[in-house]
């Protein structure tokens, strides 16, 4: 295990946890759903002997608190506070994996900050604005329904109705030996009751400019995983990006959630990708 250097920079609004390990290039990690500074770390571990990795607590999330805490968030709030993070850590162009809202933020970023990322991965980015306008209108409901399920039936349903809509098969799941378990703290509840509640809702209201993703000069290798079906909305939007952008759609193991089932080979797939210039 590499040493680990954390932090915390204020940004307006909030106050932004960050952890940097690692040697090399400049990687920086925006985690999906609940995900904080530590979710990947089976994967971080992967990536730090030949990359100074970055993971950070999205705002509301873990120790990233919010100066109000009933304020929204929005899709632009996220990117903003990635951008003053790189800022504050280094002035050359970085590298980045973004999974799931995750990969929405980098293709925020990439748009009005591009000369910050070089390369963006974007693994099935929750991005309705990527997808027709019926469909989008589509997903959109049914995220809405989503937090409907969370607030009336609690976090147990919410988590089996995200599975669903994700195409996350949890009774069915191939995973690697040896993964760090996370179980169900206090903290990592009330992080994935932050997400359905302000994330889905930045979602959902999420002003994405879909030409500007097109001609943004970041490279961005759109990414979807082995065993996610093809109908599901987070394939689909991996799909539409990988035709907008006008290359091929690069196929990662494991599911949605691959960075944290299949560490060991996410990590090698990752690493390909980004040594290709």
């Amino acid at each position: 295990m590499n040493d680990t250097q954390a932090g915390t920079l204020p940004v307006p609004g909030a106050d932004l946890y960050y952890e940097v390990r690692g040697t090399g290039p400049v990687l920086l990690i925006s985690q999906s759903g609940e995900g904080d500074a530590g979710r990947s770390v089976d994967l971080v571990d992967r990536l730090t002997e030949d990359h100074t990795v970055v993971t950070y607590d999205r705002r509301g999330l873990s120790r990233s608190r919010l100066a109000d805490p009933a304020q929204a968030v929005t899709m632009e709030e996220h990117a903003d506070d990635v951008h003053r993070l790189l800022a504050f850590l280094t002035g050359e162009p970085v590298l980045m994996l973004g999974c799931s809202l995750g990969a929405v933020i980098g293709l925020h970023l990439a748009v009005r900050h591009p000369g910050q990322v070089s390369t963006l991965i974007a693994h099935e980015p929750v991005a309705p604005r990527l997808l027709p306008d019926a469909e989008g209108v589509h997903h959109e409901r049914e995220l809405r329904e989503v937090q409907d399920v969370y607030r009336r039936d609690g976090l147990a349903a919410v988590i089996k109705e995200v599975a669903r809509v994700l195409g996350i098969n949890p009774a069915d799941q191939e995973t690697e030996p040896g993964l760090t378990q996370h179980p169900f703290t206090p903290e990592r509840i009330a992080n994935f009751g932050f997400f359905i509640e302000r994330d889905f809702d930045a979602i959902v209201a999420d002003t994405l400019n879909v030409a500007e993703v097109k001609n943004t000069p970041t490279r961005v290798i759109p990414a979807a995983g082995r065993t996610t079906p093809r109908t599901v909305f987070d394939y689909r939007c991996a799909q539409e990006l990988a035709d907008l952008v006008g290359v091929a759609l690069e196929e990662f193991p494991g599911g949605h959630n691959g960075n944290l089932t299949h560490p060991r080979a996410y990590a090698a797939r990752v690493r390909a990708l980004l040594a290709v210039a």
